[in-house]
C-alpha cells in the first residue's frame, strides 16, 4: 500500500485528540456503538447535513460541503461553509455547550486547511457552533492550531498505516465514550493493578 495514498477522514483528528484509542477502535477496527450523546449529536446534525446552498442577505452558505486536501492527505466535509464580504470560513456544529475542546479546534483547523487548498484563499478564523448554548465562537487559526493540526494527521496517518492499537488508560471523558464497552478502560485499569 502506497501511504501517499492514505487519505485521513477529518473527523478521525477530533477522535484522536479525543482518546487515541477511540480513533482506532472507529477508524481501524471499524467499531461504532452508539450513545445518547452520539444519537443527539446525529439528530442535531440533520438539518445542516443537507447539503443545501442558501444565500440570504449577504451572507452564502453551503451546508455539507466535501472537503479534500492533496497537500495535507485529508478527506471530509464541513458541517457549514459561510461567504461574508469575499471572506470564507468553515463553521463546525457541536451539540453541547460551549466549551474550548482542543479536539473540536483541530478538526476545524483541518476544514480550514482542506478550504485553503481547495479555493486557493487564507482562512484567518473559523467559528465553531454550540447548540446547547446556542453561541458561536470564533477561532483563531493560528500558526500553533496549524502546526498541532498537522501533527494529529501525521500520527493518525501513521495509526491508520500501521493499525497499532494505542493503550487505554482511564479518563475522565470515558464516561461518556459510547465504546466504552468495547475498549474496558476501567477494567483495563484494574488488571493492570493486579499484575
Amino acid at each position: 500500500m502506497n501511504t501517499d495514498e492514505i487519505f485521513v477522514p477529518i473527523a478521525a483528528l477530533n477522535n484522536y485528540n479525543y482518546c487515541p484509542r477511540c480513533c482506532w477502535y472507529i477508524y481501524v477496527a471499524g467499531e461504532w456503538i452508539d450513545n445518547e450523546y452520539t444519537i443527539a449529536g446525529t439528530r442535531h446534525h440533520q438539518r445542516v447535513d443537507g447539503g443545501e446552498f442558501s444565500s440570504e442577505t449577504e451572507v452564502k452558505q453551503w451546508r455539507a460541503m466535501p472537503l479534500h486536501t492533496h497537500q495535507l492527505g485529508l478527506i471530509g466535509k464541513a458541517d457549514l461553509v459561510e461567504e461574508v464580504n469575499g471572506q470564507i470560513y468553515p463553521v463546525e456544529y457541536k451539540v453541547g455547550p460551549s466549551a474550548k475542546w482542543r479536539n473540536d479546534h483541530l478538526q476545524l483547523c483541518a476544514q480550514a486547511l482542506a478550504l485553503e487548498e481547495m479555493l486557493a484563499v487564507k482562512i484567518p478564523q473559523a467559528y465553531m457552533y454550540y447548540a446547547a448554548s446556542h453561541q458561536r465562537i470564533a477561532v483563531e487559526m493560528t500558526p500553533q492550531l496549524r502546526q498541532q493540526t498537522e501533527q494529529t494527521i501525521a500520527a493518525v496517518r501513521e495509526m491508520l498505516i500501521t493499525g497499532s492499537c494505542p493503550p487505554n488508560p482511564y479518563k475522565p471523558q470515558c464516561r461518556g465514550c459510547s465504546l466504552s464497552e468495547v475498549c474496558l478502560p476501567k477494567e483495563t485499569e484494574k488488571a493492570r493493578r493486579h499484575l
